[in-house]
């Protein structure tokens, strides 16, 4: 058994301090020898690297090593790890050093070299390593990519707003993505034209935005849900689009449609005569109820369509907006309401259009986060057209015969956000 175990590898045993290796394995004293010649000549390699702890080191013995044998051997560094590499990679050229080391006290193998690691210096006649450059250039191109990596984490980041909401049932985090992608795509269906009036033969776009005018101070005073304005314009255009009216039955149309809107979206839903009374007693009961059947048999039934409302709420949501600019935000999308030239815009666009004119309103400039542009899937380009067209009718919201939307937000309830002043440099900015 002792001459298979004196070749094995795993009977070598360690280095003996007073000389040699154990007994059993002297076979192997002269290839150790030859191996510690050549890590002698690969260590004199890497000499440029900083002093880094060794082995001798870890062993707890006195800052000057004596390491016995025939042949010493300077200790070998660890492996380059990344902290490693960093820390070589932090030096600077003229800090870098090599160990001084002594010369061989004998030659006998009972003899001790004494290496010295205290005192490590940098020679001019001594080029750095190969490795060291290789290394510095490797940490330098990963911190330039770390650093632009960090950059886009802070340009590109944006907010996930429904991560509060994940044990709220009713804000239905699972689906609301698709939701609003369905919205989206249904929206272009769920739109009249933007120049239907041109098929109308007894009205015009001045008669429209009387009528909706009229319309949301009907809708103030009877306390109905924001929700119900919204479709209530939606149907008077869909109808419009598609049916001609005299202008005699125009408030017909529209009490018409506020009734439909209030059936599907209200709780309470006004009685037939309160909207003859608001009507000043202008049509009948009959009337109503033929226009009524006239108006959902046009339309196919089709009532639950995406109004600008609905992405108002996603994207006030996104913009994570206070009450003062929610206010605004309404303020100035409800006077777009009353404008026919405002239906060339999707209702996504217009609501996110709209809280961005009420951001810039606020702050003075322009404000248009990623997680806004994120979740209203429109840049801060895209919106400008429209934005910079209600900033016009916000200047002249109360001018004119048209002041429903002012008189409403100059009231306490809606925080006088009619009286903010408008947001005149996008205006000012195309010249």
């Amino acid at each position: 058994m002792a001459g298979s175990d004196e070749n094995h590898p795993a009977m070598i045993g360690p280095v003996n301090v007073q000389g040699g290796l154990r007994a059993g394995v002297g076979k192997l004293t002269a290839a150790t020898g030859n191996n510690r010649r050549a890590l002698s000549n690969i260590n004199r390699n890497v000499i440029g690297a900083p002093p880094y702890p060794c082995a001798v080191n870890r062993r707890g013995l006195s800052e000057r090593q004596t390491i016995c044998g025939k042949n010493p051997t300077i200790p070998v560094h660890r492996p380059i790890t990344r902290k490693f590499a960093a820390h070589l990679a932090n030096k600077q050229p003229e800090e870098t050093k090599k160990p001084d080391i002594s010369v061989p006290v004998s030659g006998d193998s009972e003899d001790c070299s004494i290496i010295e690691v205290e005192n490590y210096k940098s020679n001019d006649d001594f080029s750095v390593p190969m490795f060291v450059q290789h290394t510095e250039a490797m940490l330098e191109e990963i911190d330039r990519m770390d650093e632009v990596e960090m950059e886009d984490v802070v340009e590109e980041a944006f907010v996930d707003i429904d991560s509060c909401d994940k044990k709220n049932p009713l804000a239905v985090v699972e689906y609301i993505d698709d939701l609003y992608n369905f919205y989206k795509k249904a929206e272009s269906s769920s739109c009249a034209p933007p120049s239907y009036m041109g098929q109308q033969f007894d009205i015009n776009e001045r008669m429209r935005g009387i009528l909706i005018d009229w319309l949301i101070e009907v809708h103030y005073k009877f306390e109905l849900m924001d929700e119900t304005l919204y479709l209530t314009v939606n149907l008077i255009d869909r109808f419009l689009a598609v049916h001609s009216v005299v202008r005699k039955k125009l408030q017909l149309v529209g009490v018409t449609a506020m009734l439909l809107a209030c059936k599907y979206e209200e709780v309470s839903v006004p009685v037939v005569e309160d909207l003859i009374l608001i009507s000043d007693k202008a049509y009948s009961r009959k009337e109503v109820l033929d226009m009524e059947k006239l108006m959902v048999n046009t339309l196919q039934f089709y009532l639950s369509v995406p109004t600008p409302y609905v992405f108002m709420r996603r994207f006030l949501k996104a913009a994570q907006s206070d009450k003062k600019l929610e206010l605004l935000s309404f303020f100035i999308i409800e006077l777009c309401l009353v404008e026919y030239d405002m239906l060339k815009f999707p209702p996504s666009l217009l609501a996110a259009a709209a809280i961005y004119t009420a951001q810039c309103t606020l702050s003075g400039s322009r404000q248009w986060s990623k997680t806004n542009e994120w979740y209203a899937s429109y840049s801060e380009e895209q919106l400008l057209e429209c934005s910079r067209l209600m900033v016009t009718y916000h200047q002249n919201a109360g001018i004119g015969k048209l002041t429903g939307v002012h008189r409403k937000y100059s009231t306490s309830k809606f925080g006088y956000a009619a009286k903010t002043e408008p947001a005149n440099f996008l205006i000012e900015a195309r010249f």
